[in-house]
């Protein structure tokens, strides 16, 4: 069997054991301490928000993000269709009912157009947004300032969902930066991981107090554990700060390591008839965290399926782009606004091996079984 090739495997740096060993000997392994703490600080640094608080995951973020901002039961919440469950699967936690917006096809991202529409259909039967959950998709920025517009007019705050898209930028702001409410996810397979984990950012004192003080199971101060309220265990370990301290450390050279491997996929790849890679806006700098792309089978004379089958057998990690959330049976009865395009997107698109410790005779192999399946 040949080696196995994975779609986005972790990647050390060989500096986090020194982290974590400093952990061990200073006895700071639980969910608090000078490590997070330390996390923290440089997430704030990076995204240049104000305030981080270090998480379990980023699905728990996008949760403490709707219950500080008051959403209640039969709530509408905006959010991108195409996108991880993740995303919104909070929503239901809440007892709160996804409107889904479509994306659009130069950025992949939520359809501005399609967002504004969304927002007149929702408030013409009385049941205006209280929020909007825009996702960062694939590691490329939403183009925020239509959004923001839009989402400012009708008083409509923003969480936006950076999971994939740590390092990424919007006309030279990060990712990140432009929710009243930002989360990012530290998953073993994104940019940089600290195995599991996640960050909640803001700006508004009051909104990352709230978000702590439901992070650490709602204790109210009191020399005893009093509760007002339930909260949730979902802070960030020590161990898992320490780790990430290391991995924060080579985030530019992963981003740049990653924009390689997309480019030699599209300079290699690009011209045969069917195969389009996902576009980079032109209004800012995308992560690549994973090189995507889509296949027309008619041109291609192969389709997505197809090719991840090949590069199955040959024991080659890949896997179809995300399934839009108001196709997905648990949310079948939601309103949506547009739909196409994401649509086209799952039923054509594909992820290759991306990962920054990907080797380039390990992604020359991924690109001589697609070539082998092209028309000739």
């Amino acid at each position: 069997m040949t080696e196995r090739i994975f779609l986005s495997a972790p990647h050390l740096t060989g500096g986090e054991m020194g982290y974590i060993q400093q952990a061990f000997d200073d006895n700071w392994i639980g969910p608090l301490g000078p490590h997070v703490e330390e996390f923290e600080r440089q997430l704030v640094d990076i995204v240049g928000k104000k305030r981080a608080l270090a998480l379990s995951s980023g699905t728990a973020a996008i949760h403490l993000a709707l219950r500080t901002m008051g959403i209640q039961r039969g709530d509408v919440i905006l959010a991108s269709s195409f996108t991880f469950i993740g995303s919104v699967a909070p929503l239901s936690y809440m007892g709160a009912e996804p409107w889904f917006v479509d994306s659009n096809e130069e950025t992949w991202n939520m359809d501005p157009g399609m967002l504004a529409d969304a927002i007149e259909q929702a408030t013409a039967q009385g049941r205006k947004p209280k929020a909007a959950i825009v996702v960062d998709i694939v590691g490329q920025c939403a183009d925020y300032d239509p959004i923001l517009e839009i989402c400012d007019e009708a008083n409509i705050p923003i969480i936006e969902d950076a999971a994939e898209a740590l390092g990424a930028s919007y006309k030279g702001k990060p990712a990140g930066s432009f929710g009243k409410a930002s989360i990012l996810s530290f998953n073993g397979n994104k940019i940089l991981t600290t195995s599991t984990g996640g960050a909640f950012l803001s700006d508004d004192d009051e909104l990352v107090d709230q978000a702590f003080f439901l992070a650490t199971q709602a204790r109210d101060p009191a020399p005893h554990y009093e509760h007002s309220t339930t909260g949730y265990n979902y802070r960030m370990s020590s161990l898992l700060a320490a780790f990430g301290r290391a991995q924060l450390e080579a985030l530019e050279e992963r981003v740049e390591i990653r924009r390689r491997i997309f480019k030699r996929y599209e300079a290699a790849l690009d011209a045969l008839p069917g195969l389009s890679f996902m576009p980079e806006a032109d209004f800012g700098r995308s992560n690549r965290w994973l090189t995507a792309l889509t296949i027309d089978p008619a041109e291609f004379g192969s389709s997505n399926s197809d090719v991840m089958d090949v590069l199955a057998k040959n024991n080659i990690e890949s896997r179809p782009v995300w399934k839009p959330m108001h196709m997905q049976p648990v949310f079948a009865d939601a309103p949506r606004s547009g739909g196409a395009v994401s649509e086209r997107l799952f039923a054509q698109g594909l992820c290759l091996p991306s990962g920054s410790a990907l080797r380039p005779d390990q992604q020359d192999r991924v690109i001589e079984l697609i070539a082998e399946l092209a028309p000739e």
